[in-house]
C-alpha cells in the first residue's frame, strides 16, 4: 500500500476521500485554487499546493500543474474524485509514466467510455441493449436534423463527453431543434472541450437506474447493486436511493449481469457506475431497460451503495489501486434496508433555482444523520465551481422510514444568506407520489409550481412580527440614529408600555422585501411577556427570545412550535420546513430591493458570460420567452421575460462578462 495521497479535487468529494484515507493512516495532500484558500478540504489535508487561479481551467483542470503539485510533495498516489480530471485519460496516462499509483480503471478503459456514441457502439458488440438514437461521426446540421426527424420527437440530445446534464437538451418539436442543439454544443464545448453530439429517442416516462461495479487488476468484476436516480430536475440528480423502487429479483438479476457484462467488456479496474434508462409506463421490466453510459469514476451518490451493502467504497479503491483483489466475492456483498441521498444546492427555488453565491454567515446541517460537505460556517460559496454544498444521506429499514427521515432533515437545515433548495428537497420527499414510489425523471416538471416554493406560514410571520417588535422598541428606547420604531408611527410614544398592561399596535414589516401588515398586543405577568400577534389572517401566541430546550438554540416560541431564528445586522431569519424567512423593518425596503423582474429589468443574477441572446431591442416578446443567456457556474442560464412586452433595452453582446446585479435588459409591458 502507498504511503501518501493526493487529491485532485476539492469540496466535499476531497473531504470524503481524506476521510477514509486518514483512517488508513495515508499521508492526505490537497490542491486549490485561489479562490479555495480558506476552504475546508485544504486545512483538513497534511499538505496543501495552491496550483493556479479562480478558473478551473487554469487550477483543477490543469493537468500538468496537478502532476508538478504531487510530485513536489512526494505524492505516491492520485485519486481524481468525481468531475474535473476524473474522466481523462491523458492525465492518467502521465500520472502512471510519472510513477504514480493512479486511483481509477486503466486510460485504455476511460477512452472506451468517454465517449457516449463510442461506448454504445461497444456495448452492441457486448450484447448490452442500448437506447435507439444516432451515435454518428457527421455533426452537420443538415445531418443530426435528418436523423431527430427520422427517430421521431421528442428526442434528446446529448454532449458526448458529457456528464453530469451538462450539454443535454430535450427537445420536443422539429422548430426547437437547432437551437437545441447549438445550446447542447456551446456546454459540450464549455465543460468538457468537445462539441459532438449524438441523439437518442426520448423515453417518455423515463427512470434513471445505474448499477455500481467494481474490478479489480486480478480480472474480477462485481456489482454492489443498483440505485435509482430518476428524481432530477434538468438532467440533474436531485435525490437517489438504493435499492430501486417497484425492481424485482429477475430484473435486478438482469440489470446487474448487464451491468457487468459491460465492465467486463473494457477490462475494467476501479470503482465504475453503467447508467441505464428504463421505460416504467408499464413498471420495471429487463426488456425496457437500456444502456446509456458508463460513469468511470466514483459517483456523487456512492454513499447510498455504501449504506446498503457497508463497504466503504473508496477504501476499496485505494486497496485495489494498490493492487489488492476485491475483497468481498459477489455472494458476499449484502443489501439490507433502504438508503437515499439528497443534493443540497445553493441555489433559490423561488426564482428558477438560480445559483446563490457568497459567504456561508450561518451553515447548521443535521446532526444525527451522514452529512458529507466541502464548506463550514464563516466559508464561501464561489461563483467558479458547481453550487452543490453537501450531501445528506439516511439509511432505514424500510424505503417509507427513509424517506421521512430525510425529509425531516431537509427541514433542519439552516444556512443564510445564501439560498438553498432543503425546503424543496422536503417536499419532494414527502409528496404522495414520491412516497409510493411512482417516480420518473419528469416528477418535478410534472408535479411543478407546488414543490418550488411554499406560502409562509401565518405562524411564522407573527414570530417574525414579534422578533421585530423586540428589536425595534429596543432601538428606540436607546436610538442611535434619532430613528424611531415603525410601531410607534401608528401609536405614538413607544414608550408607553406599563407593566401589567396591554397595549394594541400595528405596523407593516418586510418578509422577504415583500410587505406584510401585522398587528400585536403585548401581555405582561410577573416577568414573563408574551404577544397576541395577527399577521397573514391567523392569530399566533408569541413568546420571543426564547431558546429550544434541546440544544439552547435561539429562536421563537409560538404556542407548542418552535421556530429556530438567526440575528444579522439589521434583520431576522427565521428558518421553518428548510426555507430561510428574513424580516426586517419595511422602512429599509420601501425603495425596492432590487434585482425583481416586477419592473421588467432582467438583472444577472452572478457573475458570468453572456452565451446567447435569442431577443434583441424592439423585439415583441410573451411571457417566458428567452432573453438573454448567461453562462455561470458551469452552466447555462435563460432569462425569460417576465410579462408580455416588447424589449425597451438590450445592454449586452455574445462574448460579454457580466458583474452581478447588471441590467442585461428590460422588457416593457404591453399596453
Amino acid at each position: 500500500m502507498f504511503k501518501s495521497v493526493l487529491v485532485a479535487n476539492r469540496g466535499e468529494i476531497a473531504c470524503r476521500v481524506f476521510r477514509t484515507a486518514r483512517r488508513m493512516g495515508l499521508r492526505t495532500i490537497a490542491v486549490y485554487s485561489e479562490a479555495d484558500a480558506a476552504a475546508l478540504h485544504v486545512r483538513e489535508a497534511d499538505a496543501a499546493v495552491l496550483i493556479g487561479p479562480a478558473a478551473a481551467r487554469e487550477s483543477y483542470l490543469d493537468a500538468a500543474k496537478v502532476l508538478a503539485a504531487a510530485k513536489a510533495t512526494g505524492a505516491e498516489a492520485i485519486h481524481p474524485g468525481y468531475g474535473f480530471l476524473s474522466e481523462n485519460a491523458d492525465f492518467a496516462e502521465a500520472v502512471m509514466a510519472a510513477g504514480i499509483v493512479w486511483i481509477g480503471p486503466q486510460p485504455s478503459s476511460i477512452r472506451a467510455m468517454g465517449l457516449k456514441d463510442a461506448a454504445k457502439k461497444l456495448m452492441i458488440e457486448a450484447g448490452v441493449p442500448v437506447t435507439p438514437g444516432y451515435q454518428g461521426e457527421d455533426q452537420s446540421l443538415e445531418t443530426l436534423t435528418a436523423e431527430a426527424n427520422r427517430i421521431g420527437f421528442p428526442v434528446l440530445i446529448k454532449a458526448v463527453a458529457g456528464g453530469g446534464g451538462k450539454g443535454m437538451k430535450k427537445v420536443d418539436r422539429a422548430e426547437d431543434f437547432a437551437d437545441g442543439l447549438a445550446s447542447a454544443q456551446r456546454e459540450g464545448q464549455s465543460s468538457f472541450g468537445d462539441p459532438r453530439v449524438l441523439i437518442e429517442s426520448y423515453i417518455t416516462r423515463p427512470r434513471h437506474i445505474e448499477v455500481q461495479v467494481f474490478g479489480d487488476s486480478h480480472g474480477n468484476v462485481v456489482h454492489l447493486h443498483e440505485r435509482d436516480c430518476s428524481l432530477q430536475r434538468r438532467h440533474q440528480k436531485v435525490i437517489e436511493e438504493a435499492p430501486a423502487p417497484g425492481m424485482d429479483q429477475a430484473t435486478r438479476e438482469a440489470v446487474t449481469a448487464a451491468a457487468v457484462r459491460a465492465a467486463k467488456a473494457v477490462s475494467y479496474q476501479g470503482a465504475g457506475t453503467i447508467e441505464f434508462i428504463a421505460d416504467a409506463s408499464d413498471g420495471l421490466k429487463a426488456d425496457r431497460i437500456w444502456f446509456m453510459e458508463m460513469n468511470t469514476r466514483l459517483q456523487v451518490e456512492h454513499p447510498v451503495t455504501e449504506s446498503i451493502t457497508g463497504v466503504d467504497l473508496v477504501e476499496w479503491q485505494l486497496r485495489v489501486a494498490a493492487g489488492e483483489p476485491i475483497p468481498l466475492k459477489q455472494e458476499e456483498i449484502p443489501m439490507k434496508g433502504w438508503a437515499m441521498e439528497a443534493r443540497l444546492y445553493a441555489e433559490d427555488p423561488a426564482h428558477g433555482f438560480l445559483p446563490s453565491i457568497g459567504r456561508l454567515d450561518h451553515f447548521v446541517m443535521p446532526d444525527d444523520i451522514r452529512v458529507d460537505t466541502g464548506v463550514e460556517q464563516g466559508g464561501e460559496v464561489s461563483q467558479f465551481y458547481d453550487p452543490m454544498i453537501a450531501k445528506l444521506i439516511v439509511h432505514a429499514d424500510s424505503r417509507e422510514a427513509a424517506a421521512a427521515r430525510l425529509a425531516d432533515a431537509c427541514r433542519e437545515v439552516e444556512v443564510w444568506p445564501v439560498r438553498t433548495n432543503a425546503g424543496f428537497l422536503a417536499r419532494c420527499l414527502d409528496h404522495p407520489r414520491f412516497v409510493e414510489g411512482d417516480v420518473d425523471t419528469g416528477f418535478i416538471a410534472a408535479e411543478g409550481e407546488g414543490l418550488f416554493t411554499r406560502p409562509v406560514r401565518s405562524e411564522v410571520a407573527a414570530a417574525g412580527a414579534a422578533h421585530r417588535f423586540e428589536e425595534q422598541r429596543r432601538a428606540s428606547l436607546t436610538p442611535s440614529d434619532g430613528g424611531v420604531s415603525p410601531w410607534a408611527a401608528y401609536r405614538g410614544d413607544i414608550a408607553g408600555f406599563r407593566v401589567n398592561r396591554s397595549a394594541a399596535l400595528m405596523a407593516k414589516i418586510a418578509m422577504n422585501s415583500e410587505v406584510c401588515a401585522a398587528s400585536l398586543v403585548e401581555h405582561r405577568e410577573g416577568h414573563s411577556t408574551w404577544y397576541d400577534v395577527t399577521a397573514l389572517g391567523t392569530v399566533a401566541r408569541v413568546a420571543p427570545g426564547g431558546v429550544s430546550p434541546d440544544d439552547l438554540q435561539p429562536g421563537i416560541w409560538v404556542g407548542d412550535d418552535f421556530i429556530r431564528s438567526f440575528e444579522t445586522d439589521g434583520s431576522t431569519v427565521l428558518f421553518d420546513d428548510g426555507e430561510a424567512i428574513e424580516f426586517t423593518d419595511w422602512r429599509a425596503n420601501a425603495t425596492g430591493a432590487g434585482g425583481s423582474a416586477s419592473d421588467g429589468g432582467l438583472r444577472a443574477p452572478m457573475p458570468g458570460k453572456i452565451v446567447a441572446a435569442p431577443a434583441k431591442a424592439g423585439d415583441v416578446v410573451t411571457k417566458g420567452q428567452p432573453i438573454v443567456v448567461l453562462e455561470a457556474m458551469k452552466m447555462e442560464h435563460a432569462l425569460t421575460a417576465p410579462f408580455d412586452g416588447v424589449v425597451a433595452e438590450f445592454n449586452v453582446a455574445v462574448g460579454d462578462q457580466v458583474v452581478d446585479g447588471a441590467v442585461l435588459a428590460v422588457v416593457k409591458a404591453a399596453d
